[in-house]
């Protein structure tokens, strides 16, 4: 049985997370705001710093596993923006560098970080908006997107969960990670009934907009499910997967994006993989 690091295990996801987890035997060690074996808050660098120790302490410096669930929803807010920011991209990244030692200590690691399908979903996030995210600049992040106004929070939480995916992809395969035995994966869900989903569709406002999002399956998911999915990405099973997005989503990406993906890896970076490690065109 494993040890496994859950954040936003008080509700929603994380929590069936936890509870799936802690049902097969394995030992949770959960982070929230409240109702959790370690309370902090991940919207600041200093909670971010006190989950980092105090999970390593109750770990013993040894994780076999991490499932990054917490987060926040585009509500509205004038500081709803930089929350956003801070939780969804900061609140993952800065975890995860510090848990990577212990990570790596049990030799065969797994770990989940949650996107979302508004990666590929929402339209007009400002590859500034990621790119800042990406060099860990919150307060560049935040700025761009003020233009946006009244829409700003949904369009910083999308440019959060695209940059977070990169992430995702760019470290998975880094010897630090992959070559130190930890498989780094992420999961996009879709509209999943959680207690966000549910006071969004309590106001009549954002409740349109979500029942008529092209759903090909239609209805909404269900936490146990992706709870589930999360469950299968810590196995062995998941031995050979490794910087992947899994979408869960009934079908919306594949909706609107039928035919962007997959594609072929571009020539020139085949080449310039060529040229450093085999020496070719020399």
């Amino acid at each position: 049985m494993g040890v496994y690091a859950v954040t936003g295990s008080a509700s929603g996801m994380g929590r069936a997370v936890a509870d799936k987890l802690r049902a097969g035997g394995h030992t949770v060690i959960g982070v929230d705001l409240r109702e959790a074996d370690v309370v902090a808050d991940l919207s600041t660098a200093r909670g971010r710093e006190q989950a980092v120790r105090e999970v390593l302490a109750a770990s013993g410096d040894r994780l076999d596993g991490a499932v990054l669930a917490a987060g926040l929803g585009p509500a509205p807010g004038k500081d709803r923006p930089r929350l956003i920011a801070e939780v969804n991209y900061f609140g993952v990244v800065d975890l995860l560098e510090g848990w990577r030692d212990a990570l790596a200590a049990a030799g065969n690691a797994k770990v989940v970080v949650f996107s979302s399908n508004s990666t590929t979903v929402t339209p007009a996030v400002p590859r500034r908006t990621v790119g800042a995210f990406l060099r860990g600049d919150v307060e560049r992040a935040v700025s761009s997107v003020r233009m946006f106004g009244k829409t700003s929070p949904a369009i910083i939480y999308a440019g959060s969960k695209i940059a977070v995916s990169r992430w995702v992809r760019r470290s998975a395969v880094q010897p630090e990670w992959a070559g130190a035995g930890i498989r780094l994966n992420a999961l996009a869900p879709g509209a999943i009934m959680t207690p966000l989903l549910e006071t969004q569709l309590a106001t009549p406002s954002e409740a349109k907009a979500i029942r008529s999002f092209p759903v090909p399956v239609g209805g909404f998911g269900d936490a146990g499910q992706l709870g589930d999915w999360v469950v299968f990405m810590l196995s062995d099973a998941a031995d050979f997967l490794c910087g992947s997005v899994v979408f869960v989503d009934g079908g919306s990406d594949a909706y609107f994006r039928a035919d962007d993906w997959p594609r072929p890896v571009p020539v020139r970076r085949i080449v310039s993989y060529l040229r450093k490690f085999r020496g070719f065109g020399r």
